[in-house]
């Protein structure tokens, strides 16, 4: 199981209009540089391939801008591979209605889709690598009103607390903890499926878990009915055939609900070596899968879309940084394939 999600997303309010400020899940943590990704030509995909917002100043947007000005053309033009995507923003708990009013503000002018997740449950990732979340029930209420006050009327799409039920049915999180969370959950799914443009996917783990049959009636308990539909394959590998196959059997069991699958990182499918409760820690050999589309093999499947930020770290594991921190060496490994 992967237990680990990017960190913190952020957007500047700068005078009377808010404008995207270089920031990415990572916080910048490859060295502190803030170069501007503008100088890296980094536009919008066809609407018609993808409605979803490419951010022109994402960190791999920068490292692009940066390796073109030192001359690394080669290596330039791999990181481009990323920086040239939509890939989702992940909303972190200092100023959530600043970021997301950035971020889907940002989105609007391009006339795109703001991709957003939500990563702030508490308790979350069970004292992992990505562990942290709202301090309690309150706080993160508090977060969710205002991510959905920054959003307002504004396209978006939302990935809901990534590992959040799973961890319900995997024991890790404790039993003390789990009527709030579904209470959590299953508020957050009404708050922002109430609003105008907003659609809601609510994370139901990958195909390399279990038996979709051990989490449906959880993911109902967390409001999924109420949802858009779930997500899968976030920030994991397993292959866009094998979660095609896990997201129709799950569907089945909750009411034919679509669902959308993160191929971010997928090219190779998962990595099969080593000790097995750390193959999804920054596993060697992965490539970058199908880029974000709305053109599926499935009708059942909304999106194909990069929620994990390729060349982010999952973790303190195999070299790596810190979670959600951006690890030029393993990006560049990404976008090795073809």
């Amino acid at each position: 199981m992967d237990r680990s999600r990017g960190g913190r997303a952020c957007a500047l309010a700068l005078g009377a209009a808010l404008l995207i400020a270089g920031c990415s899940s990572s916080g910048d943590g490859a060295g502190g540089d803030r170069e501007k990704g503008a100088g890296a030509g980094i536009t919008q995909r066809p609407a018609e391939t993808t409605p979803f917002w490419v951010n022109p100043d994402s960190t791999a947007a920068r490292r692009v801008a940066a390796l073109e000005q030192a001359g690394e053309d080669a290596d330039a033009a791999r990181i481009r591979r990323i920086a040239e995507q939509p890939v989702a923003e992940w909303i972190g708990p200092d100023n959530p209605e600043e970021q997301a009013r950035g971020f889907t503000e940002a989105a609007g002018r391009a006339d795109r889709t703001a991709l957003l997740v939500l990563y702030n449950i508490p308790h979350r990732d069970c004292g992992q690598y990505s562990q942290g979340g709202a301090a309690d029930g309150d706080a993160y209420r508090a977060f969710v009103d205002a991510v959905a006050r920054g959003i307002g009327d504004r396209p978006a799409t939302v990935i809901l607390e990534p590992d959040a039920v799973l961890h319900l049915v995997d024991g890790c999180t404790p039993q003390e903890f789990h009527e709030e969370r579904y209470d959590l959950l299953g508020g957050a799914v009404d708050t922002l499926g109430a609003l105008e443009n907003t659609k809601v996917y609510l994370d139901a783990g990958n195909a390399g878990w279990g038996d979709p049959g051990q989490i449906h009636d959880p993911l109902r308990r967390a409001g999924v009915d109420r949802a858009d539909g779930f997500a899968v394959n976030v920030s994991n590998f397993y292959s866009t055939e094998d979660s095609l196959a896990y997201g129709k059997r799950l569907s089945a069991e909750v009411g034919g609900k679509h669902f959308v699958i993160d191929t971010s990182r997928n090219g190779n499918g998962p990595y099969t070596e080593g000790d097995p409760a750390e193959r999804w820690c920054n596993p060697p050999g992965r490539t970058l899968g199908e880029t974000p589309t709305t053109r599926t093999a499935d009708p059942l499947a909304d999106a194909y879309l990069w929620v994990k930020r390729p060349g982010e770290s999952d973790g303190e594991c195999k070299g790596g940084p810190k979670a959600g921190q951006w690890w030029q060496s393993y990006a560049l490994q990404l976008t090795s394939g073809p």
